[in-house]
């Protein structure tokens, strides 16, 4: 849309890379998505500099409505600092932007020195005039440590609404149905889990370390094993369930795949896929800096099976760069 309609639409400022339902949500409702770059060369931070480019340049063509957020980082992995948090916080003050907080990793951190702090909490910390601030946050049972993208179900806890806004939401949400019975059972555990004293506490307790144990020790053999391999440069997996690497290309690769009419990463997948049965998704399809190349791949299969996975990944990995040196 151009002119006076489309200067009226409703703008949703969304990170790159992202999660693709987020642009696609967008167009569903002809809203006009405003991407801002995460920083990969500082662990895919959130620079507020770079907020301000993307707004300053979205002015004219939208009217801004919201920022969305996701952290711990999906498909990137990152988990925002508190003072990244609150820089962001003050950024949407001063723009008047609707809060969108994606938290469905909240459980899955793992770098040292690292922890996750909810955005209303930081928010209701910060004090007037950020704890009046509007702000929705998601939270799933798809995601996770709990579920691991089995499970369906989730929530979403939206504060300081204006009570018009708030009722044309309850009237839009009422005419869904429910979520399969299984992942209501999960949402349950989640949003209420055993205490201390109850039965199933301590076996509960015992799962949930061993889960997060292991998804830790994969983050940190995948964070390795790429960076010890020529061609990849990979920001530690702090959280959530993915690595990101930045794949680096030879020309007469990069040639190939645009001869078929192919993205270089997308080319780049496909030929893993074909030549190891190895399926991971193209950086492309979560949209990076232009000249740069990606590949998204989960964290989740068994550790003995990580370690096999990524020796045949990284054996492919080095005849691809040699035949096309």
């Amino acid at each position: 849309m151009t002119g006076k309609d489309g200067a009226e639409r409703a703008g949703i400022m969304i990170p790159v890379p992202q999660y693709p339902l987020y642009s696609a949500t967008l167009t569903e409702f002809n809203a006009y998505p405003i991407p801002y770059y995460l920083d990969e060369d500082n662990k895919w931070g959130l620079n507020v500099s770079e907020l301000k480019r993307a707004i300053g340049e979205a002015k004219g063509k939208c009217k801004p409505r919201a920022i969305c957020i996701i952290n711990p980082g999906n498909p990137t992995g990152q988990v925002l600092s508190r003072k990244n948090i609150e820089d962001v916080i003050k950024f949407a003050h001063e723009e008047k932007l609707m809060l969108l907080s994606d938290e469905v990793y909240q459980h899955n951190v793992y770098a040292e020195g690292s922890e996750f702090f909810s955005v209303k909490k930081v928010l209701v910390e910060m004090g007037a005039p950020y704890c009046n601030m509007e702000l929705a946050s998601f939270m799933s049972a798809s995601k996770g440590y709990m579920g691991e993208c089995g499970f369906r179900g989730g929530y979403a806890e939206i504060v300081n609404l204006l009570p018009d806004v708030k009722a044309i939401l309850l009237k839009s949400i009422s005419a869904k149905l429910c979520p399969p019975i299984l992942g209501q059972v999960v949402m349950d555990t989640i949003v209420n889990p055993p205490q201390p004293g109850e039965p199933s506490y301590e076996k509960f307790e015992e799962e949930k370390k061993n889960v997060l144990s292991l998804l830790k020790k994969k983050a940190t053999l995948v964070t390795e094993l790429f960076n010890s391999i020529e061609g990849i440069q990979c920001n530690e997996v702090m959280g959530a369930m993915y690595a990101f690497p930045r794949l680096f290309l030879p020309e007469k690769l990069v040639a190939a795949a645009k001869a078929k009419g192919q993205t270089p990463d997308f080319f780049y997948c496909y030929e893993l896929l074909e030549t190891t049965g190895l399926c991971v998704v193209p950086g492309s399809g979560f949209g990076e800096k232009e000249g740069t190349y990606h590949f998204r791949i989960t964290i989740l299969p068994p550790l003995e099976e990580m370690r096999a996975v990524l020796e045949n990944f990284k054996q492919f990995h080095l005849d691809i760069m040699k035949k096309y040196q």
